[in-house]
């Protein structure tokens, strides 16, 4: 059997005596989209930022592509969507772009291709400053694909996307998913989150009280995990 892609293995994070999580256990394999799902506070960006290589597990390991998520190695594989939008308001969107793809070895072209993609072409050379919360949104999505990585970590992707828009990053995750990548999502979209989703987590309190193939049932009713799997 090949090495997954992502490996969870009995992670705790502490918040002084909090904890955060709680012998968090999990693997995903080349191609599969796992949608993490939870109540605000259950420890969803908590554990993408670990996976990230943005923080660290007080106990258990984290592997990605068979290396720490802190290696430089696993780092140019990950495309990153982080709960803060991060880009540069007075820069405009092509030199947003154009920075990261430097950083990534790839070419300006590529950031042209992308902004093209997320349908702020004609707003390339605009200050961000001057976007609306869903257009800088566009924008971080384009920044985590701009380098084709092999694992998308994506905190609350859908936010502040109008439907054409989450209907534009649905068709791009698809892609990406049939390209063999793997993707892994925190979001409160439960329904736009099952049509990508081949697993589902559920995670409360810091605890993983599901993790499983998503099942026809999850995608006829997004709230079929929280009452079927969460606490009463």
């Amino acid at each position: 059997m090949p090495e997954p892609v992502l490996a969870v293995d009995h992670v705790f994070k502490y918040f002084g005596d909090y904890p955060a999580l709680h012998d968090v256990s999990f693997s995903l394999n080349g191609g599969e989209c796992l949608a993490l799902i939870g109540r605000n506070g259950a420890g969803k960006t908590t554990m993408l930022k670990i996976l990230a290589g943005l923080s660290g597990a007080a106990q258990g390991e984290v592997r990605l592509f068979g290396d720490s998520p802190r290696q430089a190695s696993a780092r140019r594989r990950i495309g990153l969507l982080g709960h803060g939008i991060g880009v540069y308001d007075e820069l405009t969107a092509i030199e947003n772009l154009t920075i990261f793809a430097q950083l990534y070895g790839v070419s300006a072209a590529v950031a042209r291709h992308w902004l093209e993609r997320t349908q702020l072409a004609h707003v390339a050379n605009a200050p961000v400053r001057e976007f609306s919360r869903g257009m800088r949104q566009r924008l971080a999505v384009a920044r985590a694909f701009l380098h084709d990585p092999a694992l998308l970590i994506l905190d609350e992707p859908f936010t502040a996307l109008d439907d054409r828009a989450i209907a534009l990053l649905q068709g791009l995750l698809a892609e990406a998913k049939a390209a063999g990548r793997t993707i892994i999502m925190s979001t409160h979209q439960l329904r736009e989150a099952m049509e990508l989703a081949t697993h589902v987590a559920l995670i409360e309190r810091g605890k993983l009280v599901h993790f499983g193939v998503r099942s026809a049932e999850m995608l006829a009713d997004p709230t079929y995990v929280y009452r079927t799997f969460g606490a009463a």
